[in-house]
């Protein structure tokens, strides 16, 4: 094995970086009307997206797919080689077919043309190779001509498959925003993981699982404290009759405790800063941790019609793999 310097192994990865980004950067000159009519096809589809292909293109192929039915368009993947030995019942009369392919001329894509073109389906080609065989049989072509792969011998599929991936993104792209697919929808689409979350997940789900710290202005400083401790929230309300009046964190307490250490005259009313920041029950839990993050706390007062309900801490957020 040859010896490598750090520097030479890091030249290699940048010099690998440039020429996909190229290969993604030379797509815009290759866009063609083909392109539009690919996403009024597909919008007009009253089947499904049938994405095919073999080799690192399948590999290609299948993100494509997932990306497709993650922002609204119905798809489904069909390995070309599995296709000709008895998958191509996947597809339906009424579905559109997008291959994938560099050269456009495997021997598994040209058995697999002429039976899709039997059912009449419409064939939509990423291909990088517009003299090809499926590009001549496509109806429609969208070209991923790369001037050569990142591997220094030219060989390995790199900016080649780069390509094809960042023109699928661009359809993609291009029918969610047809479509008006918008962040509710894509919240349906995704209600696992951090990414749900952030989507779907209320204030209102998490700040009931917490208890209702709350003072009254005249309550002493020692019952600040023991409400602020037993609730466990970092903070306490101050609350007049059914008015907000104003919050007391255990920050306050520090404050004041290095003031003075006589505080037994003191009440709640004293020492409350007016004001606090607060977050509405139907907010998003990234809503409530992007205020949080912008005015350097870890608590909110949850408040809906200027009726206090309670406290969404910091650890409630993360606990839910927010961050």
């Amino acid at each position: 094995m040859n010896e490598f310097s750090s520097e030479s192994i890091l030249e290699i990865a940048s010099q690998t970086l440039r020429e996909e980004s190229e290969a993604i950067a030379g797509l815009v000159n290759l866009l063609t009307p083909d392109f539009v009519e690919a996403v009024r096809l597909i919008i007009n589809c009253h089947g499904r997206i049938v994405v095919t292909g073999i080799g690192k293109s399948a590999d290609i192929g299948r993100k494509f797919t997932a990306t497709l039915n993650s922002t609204g368009t119905p798809a489904v993947f069909m390995h070309a080689a599995d296709a000709i030995h008895g998958d191509l019942g996947t597809v339906t009369p009424d579905d559109v077919v997008i291959c994938l392919s560099k050269s456009g001329n495997t021997p598994e894509i040209k058995v697999l043309i002429p039976l899709l073109k039997v059912h009449g389906q419409k064939l939509v080609a990423i291909v990088g190779n517009k003299e090809s065989y499926l590009a001549r049989q496509a109806d429609l072509v969208l070209d991923t001509t790369v001037a050569r792969e990142a591997c220094p011998n030219n060989l390995a599929p790199t900016s080649s498959t780069t390509a094809q991936l960042a023109m699928g993104d661009a359809l993609a792209v291009a029918l969610l925003s047809v479509r008006g697919f918008s962040t509710s929808d894509f919240a349906k689409f995704h209600p696992g993981g951090a990414l749900g979350k952030q989507l779907y997940l209320r204030v209102a789900d998490v700040y009931k699982n917490n208890e209702r710290p709350v003072v009254t202005p005249d309550q002493s400083m020692a019952s600040v404290i023991v409400e602020i401790s037993s609730k466990r929230l970092g903070a306490t309300a101050v609350i007049d009759g059914e008015k907000l009046l104003g919050i007391i964190t255990d920050g306050d307490l520090r404050r004041t405790l290095q003031k003075t250490t006589d505080i037994d005259h003191l009440l709640a009313k004293d020492i409350l800063s007016a004001n606090p920041q607060t977050v509405s029950s139907d907010q998003t839990l990234s809503a409530a941790l992007e205020i949080m993050r912008r005015k350097n706390i870890t608590q909110l007062l949850v408040v809906d019609d200027g009726h206090y309900l309670g406290v969404i801490h910091l650890h409630d957020i993360l606990k839910e793999g927010i961050i």
